[in-house]
């Protein structure tokens, strides 16, 4: 039998991306019979052992590893043992990918399965951190990972090319700005002049994370400056611009390597606060 969970709100890009499916599922004592997506299916199995045919072969996707069928792709999936098996997974069109990649064509990931540590990270992002929808520009940023790692992965040379400097120094200005109430791509590319997914591969030149990224570290770096002053967490969490008070955990911790309150009670926070 099965069971599928769909994530509650499914992150979007306003004027861009339709909202995307995905799916918790447990596979016990049954199997899916041969069929096929107009979409990529991103999956990871977080459980047992899942195994499928896929373009003449018996394939097996492991705890850790990253699946990624290509559109209109047959496939089909089935239990290795009586334990069977659990996995995430995303279903993104091709047309977000080519959103990002401009009209080159699709990457293939030959065998379905892939153990490329880039692309196993750009996979948890679209299928886990972006699950909840709470922050839609999360999907932004996890599409470019994706569509780029799946790029690399599959060994096309990304063009070489002259990054816009002064694109990217308007859209970190507009940012730093916009801490509180955050900033879309679509905005970044009114405020920069610059083509979005050109601004997201040059901001990443220049400056060395993603546009979406710079703006959680400034929202918690803020963050951390209202908990010196001595708000709590949740009010810490509304201030810096946070969604609720569990993205800011998450977020935090992903930056800093502590919750906030493991922070709070770190040699770290005494030493600058005394």
């Amino acid at each position: 039998m099965s069971s599928t969970a769909p994530s509650s709100n499914p992150s979007h890009s306003a004027a861009l991306f339709e909202p995307i499916e995905r799916v918790a599922n447990r596979l016990v004592g049954g199997a899916f019979s041969p069929h096929r997506h107009d979409t990529y299916t991103v999956a990871l199995t977080v459980a047992g052992v899942q195994a499928f045919n896929y373009r003449g072969a018996m394939r097996h996707s492991l705890p850790g590893q990253v699946l990624i069928l290509h559109p209109d792709e047959m496939h089909d999936g089935h239990c290795c043992d009586e334990a069977g098996f659990s996995y995430w997974a995303a279903y993104v069109p091709p047309t977000h990918i080519q959103a990002v990649l401009e009209g080159a064509e699709l990457p293939f990931v030959a065998n379905g399965v892939s153990t490329n540590p880039a692309l196993i990270a750009a996979a948890c992002a679209m299928v886990i951190d972006c699950a909840g929808g709470e922050d839609p520009g999360a999907y932004e940023d996890a599409l470019y990972d994706l569509a780029h790692a799946m790029n690399n992965t599959v060994g096309k040379a990304e063009p070489i090319r002259i990054a816009d400097q002064t694109a990217v120094m308007r859209a970190r200005e507009y940012l730093e700005s916009a801490v509180v109430d955050g900033a879309r791509l679509e905005e970044l590319e009114q405020v920069s002049g610059c083509d979005r997914w050109q601004l997201s591969r040059d901001f990443r030149a220049l400056l060395g994370t993603s546009p979406y990224r710079y703006l959680q570290q400034r929202r918690v770096d803020l963050a951390k400056q209202l908990l010196r002053e001595g708000a709590t967490l949740a009010d810490a969490a509304h201030g810096a611009g946070f969604a609720d008070q569990s993205h800011f955990g998450r977020t935090f911790r992903k930056a800093v390597g502590l919750t906030p309150k493991e922070w709070l009670r770190s040699d770290l926070f005494r030493t600058i606060v005394l």
